[in-house]
């Protein structure tokens, strides 16, 4: 890897061996072989191209995309930054090289370029919907196996941040939780006793839990499945003593009803299981 590209995952937040690793499974996935490119394109056989959007929206794994081409041997030029907006037509990486090269090339760093900009995109329209107000749209760990830091950088290219990446970075009480310990405040106490300074957020179902979880010293807490009326009275309870997460089938329509009860955060796991692809194409010159 070039230390360019590298120095460019590490201030996009993402690792660049990690990314690399990632790239080389997916490309061996295809074999060795291209029984297709092989016989109709000799060797020494050149084509330039563009990586081009087919629709609107928000760009996002520009350098995911380079790993891919750039282990290739394929020559690349980004034109557009992750998180820039973009338009149909527009170009989003220039690249040439071997056609055999380019070919090899398109399907793998087209996977991660489609996918994580319809994460971007998604994550950008949730956003915009609660312009204006205090709140900020959150992911979760509702990810695919492998790709949850590119899924959870996608995100932030759309403007959105990040729940935990993973089990050890935080706490968070859920109702299995409470079931299995007896209550809110014994799960919260638990912790507590083995990490003191631990930041720790409890799930809570009714604003009675929401009561026991302020009592019991929780500095975050997730309003899961409540109504409008519920969170703005929550909002009212809690009265800035803990951050306040709105989580549970929440949709784009009524992002904004969410946002302008004073919650700090929408939970939303759909913006990385279920986001649509943004549609992008390779164009041969």
């Amino acid at each position: 890897m070039t230390p360019e590209l590298d120095a460019k995952l590490r201030a996009a937040g993402l690792d660049p061996q990690a990314v690399e690793n990632l790239a080389r499974v997916a490309l061996a996935e295809d074999g060795e072989i291209d029984v297709t490119s092989e016989p109709i394109f000799s060797a020494e056989q050149t084509s330039t191209g563009d990586f081009t959007a087919r629709e609107a929206g928000v760009a996002a794994g520009i350098p995911a995309a380079e790993t891919v081409l750039e282990l290739l041997g394929v020559h690349y030029e980004a034109r557009v930054a992750d998180g820039d907006r973009i338009a149909a037509g527009d170009v989003l990486i220039s690249v040439s090289g071997p056609t055999r090269a380019v070919l090899r090339a398109e399907r793998t760093a087209l996977n991660l370029l489609t996918h994580l900009s319809g994460i971007a995109t998604a994550t950008r329209r949730w956003t915009d919907a609660m312009a204006g107000t205090k709140a900020r749209v959150r992911d979760s760990r509702k990810t695919l196996p492998g790709l949850r830091a590119l899924q959870k950088y996608a995100v932030r290219c759309g403007g959105g941040v990040n729940h935990r990446m993973g089990l050890a970075d935080s706490a968070l009480i859920k109702d299995n939780h409470v079931a299995a310990a007896g209550s809110v405040t014994k799960a919260y106490e638990a912790i507590r006793a083995v990490y003191p300074a631990l930041h720790v957020q409890v799930e809570c179902d009714t604003l009675a839990q929401v009561e026991e979880a302020l009592a019991a010293g929780a500095g975050s807490i997730l309003l899961d499945n409540m109504s409008i009326a519920d969170m703005t009275e929550a909002v009212r309870l809690v009265a800035g003593r803990a951050e306040l997460e709105a989580s549970g089938g929440l949709g784009l329509d009524g992002a904004r009803d969410v946002a302008v009860t004073g919650v700090d955060y929408l939970a939303v796991g759909a913006l990385t299981h279920s986001a649509r692809v943004l549609d992008i194409g390779l164009d041969f010159s």
